[in-house]
């Protein structure tokens, strides 16, 4: 028997949410049975799509290493950061990250074409060619270390909008946000930002890697020693979570590449009002549905009988893609995002957090409960147009959460 398949070989991160008491909510408990120290931790014949995988969390950890390189640049007299036309930030990471990820890809998967966020016209405009071809190349594979700044801008391009016509046929296509977050990348402070990537397969998401390089292990369920050590030692923070359509959700840390992969799974809390909750930092609590029920608070110490704990803010101001970390991670139970008129919603915001929650044991749909269609941009893949917004959820709270909103989004 595989011993890396039966239920007593997985590290399961799980949370004693539905505890009565409403003191102090504990953090998620663990019990270690297996750490599996391998490039991937199932065996080849496990995964349909193991050698993209591999490929993706080789070059997802190398741009975490570009983008930690480049925030500490930033804070030197030689850093830059820009504002794009819709006054999102960007910085060369962004663009470092998107040459870097489409080179390595494009060289092994020539015909998989990449959908992204970037296009090198505002390298061009601002004269940020040096830098990013700079960040690039010092993360490249050996081999690799002369590319041109031609190379990089074409492989930048080759993600953009309009680089790849789909058409309405099913395809197979990498999606990626460069940096998921990068108000947060901008702060210097301890706000999350994440590298994302994953592999859609004819409108299903059958791989996915999340870089995350100042997840703090505190975040986690480490003693305090451990944290306190943990946050004076660089090397001991970052995490990276892969996913693989039937083989779960694991993590490791970052940068340390011989550390073990241990399982993940969401919590098992059941009861609404015992959940941990996360929302986007640009969203408030009393913009959504579920506020007419329940007034929410930051304070696990003080909670009420109507009022649900809402997880502090410790991501980027529009990052989506940490909230799904938390969730697939059994940090928080549920991640509710309302859809605005005047926003659109991008793929590559969702894409792989939504395969790490799935195989974690978690749910994603629109407000309506049905599946997030990456498909429904016909052409470019690029935007995706869910009823109402987004829920994310340990699976356990999903039908009982849409139900909730269904009937109170008339009062909102």
């Amino acid at each position: 028997m595989d011993l890396l398949y039966t239920a007593s070989s997985f590290l399961a991160l799980r949370s004693t949410h539905t505890l009565r008491s409403r003191s102090i909510t504990p953090l998620p408990t663990r019990r270690r049975l297996l750490d599996v120290r391998a490039s991937l931790p199932f065996l080849i014949q496990k995964g349909k799509y193991y050698r993209e995988l591999e490929a993706a969390v080789d070059v997802v950890e190398r741009a975490c290493r570009l983008c930690v390189d480049v925030k500490s640049s930033l804070f030197s007299s030689d850093g830059r950061s820009f504002e794009k036309n819709d006054q999102t930030p960007v910085t060369v990471a962004d663009f470092g990250v998107q040459a870097l990820v489409s080179l390595e890809l494009g060289k092994l998967f020539p015909s998989i074409p990449l959908v992204a966020e970037e296009d090198s016209s505002f390298i061009r405009s601002n004269n940020l060619e040096d830098s990013v071809v700079n960040a690039v190349t010092d993360k490249a594979s050996v081999e690799d270390k002369y590319w041109t700044h031609d190379d990089v801008l074409k492989a930048i391009d080759r993600g953009g909008k309009g680089a790849f016509v789909f058409g309405t046929k099913p395809a197979t296509y990498w999606v990626l946000d460069p940096i998921d977050g990068t108000r947060g990348f901008l702060k210097g402070n301890d706000a999350l930002y994440v590298v994302g990537l994953a592999l859609v397969v004819e409108g299903d998401v059958v791989l996915g890697v999340m870089g995350c390089p100042n997840w703090h292990y505190g975040f986690s369920s480490e003693s305090t020693t451990e944290v306190q050590k943990n946050r004076e030692d660089l090397s001991a923070s970052g995490i990276i979570m892969v996913a693989h359509i039937g083989c779960g959700t694991w993590t490791k840390r970052l940068p340390n590449m011989l550390d073990s992969w241990t399982r993940c799974f969401v919590d098992d809390c059941c009861l609404v009002h015992m959940a941990r909750f996360c929302i986007p930092e640009s969203q408030t609590w009393e913009s959504l549905p579920l506020s007419a029920t329940f007034t929410a608070t930051a304070n696990a110490n003080t909670i009420k009988d109507n009022q649900i704990l809402l997880f502090p803010a410790c991501c980027g101001r529009v990052c989506s893609l940490c909230k799904y970390l938390m969730v697939a991670s059994g940090r928080t139970s549920v991640f509710v995002l309302r859809a605005k008129m005047q926003k659109t919603i991008k793929a590559w915001d969702h894409a792989v957090g939504m395969i790490c929650v799935h195989e974690a044991g978690g749910k994603v749909s629109d407000w309506k409960g049905s599946q997030l269609d990456l498909a429904a941009d016909k052409d470019g893949r690029r935007i995706i147009f869910p009823s109402g917004g987004v829920l994310v959820t340990n699976g356990n709270l999903h039908n009982e959460i849409l139900e909730m909103i269904s009937s109170l989004s008339s009062t909102v």
